[in-house]
């Protein structure tokens, strides 16, 4: 019965597979970069900073940190294991190869949940700031502009952007992510402007008292879950993001050299960008003014008495946050397509377009997550796509620490420092962030990867065996 539960299956090459199921090489080192900051850099620094905050007040700066910390550490991680096996697929491809069938499944169906709902929160986040625009501008009802839980109908703006980055990620590869490099720029520019315009303003007052709800996880009077660790659970979601570039593996010209760079490159980059807006953010107003805002920085702005500076700061966060849509909606089209293509979801899905694009996939992906961003709030999401993720962050370091045991003379291309010390810090931190999460998350999280099981049983597994049984797949690719 577990004879096949923990069969591993090495790693093809692109040039392997068949060519209706292989992605096209079109993108270099830069591509990588932009896309790891246009993913990281977004809904976590432009939005979720205000939920940090009512959750930990001024210590959200140390909620930043411990989250970066822990993300750092995963993304060496991620740097060995992706030049190792430049292969699209990220966790769910390692695991496969190294911890074998069942557990890559459950991080393969954690990675779906994860980028399915980051699309939607980031989607939610956007819908924030253009609303006040939208609203002032062309007169939307407010019913049209958030979900039931704010006594709106749907949230169409969230919809709108899903629907329009799909269709730009169904028209190529490269081309999507030229875009998205430019329009990181953009991004950058904005926060660049807040931190130049708050940090003046920074008032030590605010800082006090530091740590208002303590460190670890404690339960209000008024049931919501504070603390520096219940933030830094959440705020955890801000700095993910560089796992979608080793989903480009097969997608990348020169991958041992540029998955590295694009990797560790994007997570240094980003780490100092969000330890100056954080400190500027929360030194610049008191946390109180504005803990749980749907656009934080542009309320700090108006406080300050500079609206023209918050509006350019919504106009740049409404045209360059989908910039992290198309990454996350990216990487998820090629979890999606390599699950598929592996046989453990139906392989229709894994047919790609004349230009190499898994068109399919994405436009399914996009009606699934506009669901999902349509109706609900952007906290809940958030949480349980950092439980997805967690998972996903502690699978990769310990396929490192395993091979590095197993295979220790293998050839590295990008060797992590200290990898014991680093897999440790990824695979304790994930475990304790995950367990600092609100417990209805953990319950949620639970029943889906419950239903994955299921699923596993009663068609994946099945799928993959009765294909070796009939050699219709290559027998000598598992072990």
């Amino acid at each position: 019965m577990t004879g096949g539960l923990f069969r591993t299956k090495a790693v093809k090459t692109a040039a392997e597979h068949a060519p209706e199921h292989r992605l096209a090489a079109t993108l270099s080192w830069p591509h990588l970069v932009a896309l790891g900051i246009g993913a990281i850099v977004g809904t976590g620094i432009l939005t979720l900073i205000g939920v940090g905050a009512g959750k930990a007040g001024p210590a959200v700066i140390l909620s930043f940190v411990i989250a970066g910390a822990i993300c750092a550490a995963a993304a060496l991680a991620y740097a060995e294991m992706a030049t190792m096996m430049p292969a699209s697929g990220s966790a769910y491809t390692y695991s496969y190869a190294v911890l074998g069938e069942l557990i890559a499944w459950v991080v393969g169906w954690s990675l779906i949940l994860e980028y399915s709902l980051v699309v939607s929160a980031v989607a939610v986040g956007w819908s924030g700031y253009a609303a006040p625009l939208l609203q002032s501008w062309a007169g939307v009802p407010t019913e049209l502009m958030s979900g039931p839980h704010a006594g709106g109908i749907v949230n169409l703006p969230a919809i709108f952007i899903i629907a329009v980055v799909a269709a730009l990620l169904s028209l190529g590869t490269k081309e999507s992510a030229t875009l998205n490099a430019g329009l990181v720029v953009v991004k950058i520019v904005a926060l660049a402007v807040f931190v130049a315009v708050a940090l003046p303003s920074l008032n030590a007052a605010n800082f006090e008292p530091f740590m208002p709800f303590g460190f670890v996880k404690t339960m209000g009077a008024d049931g919501v879950e504070r603390g520096v660790m219940a933030a830094a659970a959440i705020i955890f979601f801000a700095f993910y993001g560089f796992d979608a570039i080793s989903t480009a593996a097969e997608e990348t010209k020169n991958p041992g050299r540029d998955l590295s760079i694009g990797i560790v490159g994007s997570m240094v980059a980003c780490i100092a960008i969000y330890m100056l807006v954080a400190v500027a953010a929360v030194g610049a107003a008191p946390f109180a003014s504005f803990a749980n805002s749907p656009e934080p920085l542009a309320l700090i702005l108006r406080e300050l008495g500079r609206p023209g500076f918050a509006t350019f700061l919504a106009v740049s966060a409404i045209i360059a946050l989908p910039t992290v849509l198309l990454g996350f909606l990216f990487g998820q089209s090629r979890i999606f397509f390599t699950i598929a293509r592996d046989g453990m979801l139906p392989i229709g899905l894994a047919k790609v377009s004349p230009r190499g694009s898994p068109v399919r996939i994405t436009l399914f992906t996009a009606a699934i997550v506009s669901v999902i961003a349509g109706l609900l709030p952007i906290d809940e999401i958030a949480a349980l796509a950092n439980a997805g993720t967690l998972l996903a962050f502690a699978a990769v370091a310990l396929c490192m620490m395993v091979l590095r045991r197993r295979a220790p003379d293998a050839p590295r291309v990008f060797r992590a420092p200290a990898w014991w010390l680093v897999g440790g810090i990824a695979v304790a931190g994930c475990a304790y962030l995950f367990f600092s999460l609100p417990a209805q998350t953990q319950l949620y999280f639970l029943i889906w990867n419950v239903l994955g099981i299921v699923i596993y049983f009663a068609y994946a597994r099945p799928k993959v065996s009765g294909a070796l049984a009939s050699k219709s797949v290559d027998p000598e690719v598992f072990e």
